[in-house]
């Protein structure tokens, strides 16, 4: 089920300079199932951050804080979470005639004293691939 669609702003730990503060597309699934009888996933919460035009700073810069913010705000169990970056199909050239296509990477951290850490960044692939776009869609 989606919770949350919108776009999310965090703020950075620059004071009043705002340094490293931005805004996201946010997405946040629960896939917890009430009635008992489904599957019982190990991380029930799917977080999608996209990057939008007019942000200062991009997901993948801000991505540990990003994913600090989101488990606090939301009360979000930040183990039992799984922080996904999305990048949509992208075409440049004179004609448009090259694109990169769109690319999801699952991002894991560390976590120390409720943050996010050294974030390592897995590309998708299916069946997991398949699950989380068929969840988006």
């Amino acid at each position: 089920m989606l919770i949350y669609d919108d776009i999310y702003s965090w703020e950075g730990w620059g004071g009043a300079l705002r340094l490293a503060s931005g805004k996201c597309h946010l997405r946040i699934y629960d896939l917890k199932d009430h009635d008992r009888k489904g599957l019982a996933h190990l991380r029930p919460t799917i977080v999608i951050a996209s990057d939008v035009p007019d942000s200062r700073m991009s997901v993948r810069s801000c991505c540990g804080h990003i994913a600090t913010c989101v488990t606090r705000e939301f009360s979000i169990k930040p183990h039992r979470m799984m922080f996904i970056e999305y990048y949509p199909q992208t075409e440049y050239g004179d004609k448009r005639q090259h694109i990169i296509e769109e690319k999801y990477d699952m991002v894991e951290f560390n976590w120390l004293d409720e943050g996010a850490i050294e974030p390592k960044w897995r590309t998708l692939k299916p069946p997991l691939l398949d699950a989380i776009k068929a969840l988006v869609k």
